[in-house]
């Protein structure tokens, strides 16, 4: 079984989360905080490059020569650890470490331009880090600490039905890693129950992507929203919340369903969370400076109301 660290954490901030929505880290930060997790958050931290490159703007150099750079911040700090909020984060990750332990020429040249710029001390040799072993996503941490976060519950989910939108660089790019079934996943679904919510196990389109693609968005705009429409279509009248665990399909979702609403002449009555930031409402935290739901195109207030009105959990 994959062991799940609760110390020497380096919490890689994300450049979506942080743009979009920010309440995502600081939910997280919140419940680490509350269940004695160690972490670090680097201050000299760069972008992982996953937007660049899966836009095809960084080749794959580029994008390993800044991995090492922060592998060599999380090695250096002895947080070692390295747990992203994004999956796109978590998947460029994996694969620059594969590449650099496996492929001498890459590490080589690699390090050679470290060397050059006078960085020899960030210099990567085979083995530092495993893939395995030293990259996580947060809701593994999470899922490991859900026993321990029920008993912090203090609002009442249960009327709330909740589905779960598992993120393709989780639990499609490296489906050996993903801590529960790749073909079935329900990391979100169990966290969701573990804070008392009605989960929807199962929905048409459960396992499709959100239909970001990333440039898809843009370069194939009808392709795209139709794909993100099916989704949401689906869930219209079954669900009230559906749960993301990546800001990208988080911004889909939420950015373009008003879009949709406005093309399909109907209202489609769904709020977006991110798993970080229900958690943190469940346990008690400001929906406004901890959770930051004001950056949300979907308002979540009528969502609240729902679980305001009901009695807080003894």
């Amino acid at each position: 079984m994959k062991k799940i660290p609760h110390k020497n954490i380096l919490l890689f901030k994300s450049c979506m989360v942080n743009v979009e929505y920010p309440g995502v880290e600081s939910s997280t930060r919140y419940i680490f905080d509350k269940m004695g997790v160690e972490y670090r958050v680097d201050p000299d931290q760069s972008c992982c490059t996953g937007l660049g490159y899966y836009y095809d703007l960084f080749d794959q150099l580029s994008t390993t020569a800044l991995a090492v750079r922060n592998f060599y911040l999380a090695r250096s700090s002895g947080h070692e650890n390295i747990t992203t909020l994004c999956s796109t984060c978590y998947a460029i990750m994996k694969k620059t470490i594969k590449l650099l332990n496996s492929n001498e020429n890459a590490r080589q040249e690699v390090n050679d331009i470290l060397k050059k710029a006078g960085l020899s001390h960030m210099q990567y040799q085979a083995g530092d880090l495993s893939s395995e072993h030293n990259i996580f996503h947060v809701v593994e941490v999470f899922h490991s600490l859900k026993e321990k976060i029920s008993k912090e519950i203090k609002l009442d989910l249960s009327g709330i039905k909740i589905a779960s939108h598992h993120a393709c660089h989780y639990c499609k790019v490296y489906p050996e890693d993903s801590i529960t079934p790749s073909r079935n996943p329900m990391v979100l679904d169990e966290l969701s129950s573990s804070c008392g919510a009605q989960v929807v196990d199962w929905y048409d389109f459960k396992k499709a992507t959100c239909g970001a693609g990333f440039s898809q968005r843009f370069a194939n705009r009808d392709l795209s929203l139709s794909a993100t429409a099916d989704k949401l279509l689906a869930l219209e009248g079954e669900a009230d919340l559906l749960l993301h665990m990546c800001p990208n399909c988080q911004m889909q979702l939420d950015r373009y369903q008003p879009v949709l609403e406005k093309e399909l002449g109907r209202k489609l009555n769904l709020s977006h969370l991110n798993i970080a930031q229900l958690m943190a409402l469940a346990m008690g935290a400001d929906p406004y400076k901890i959770a930051g739901i004001q950056t949300h195109s979907v308002p979540v207030e009528g969502l609240l109301e729902k679980i305001k009105n009901k009695s807080p959990v003894e």
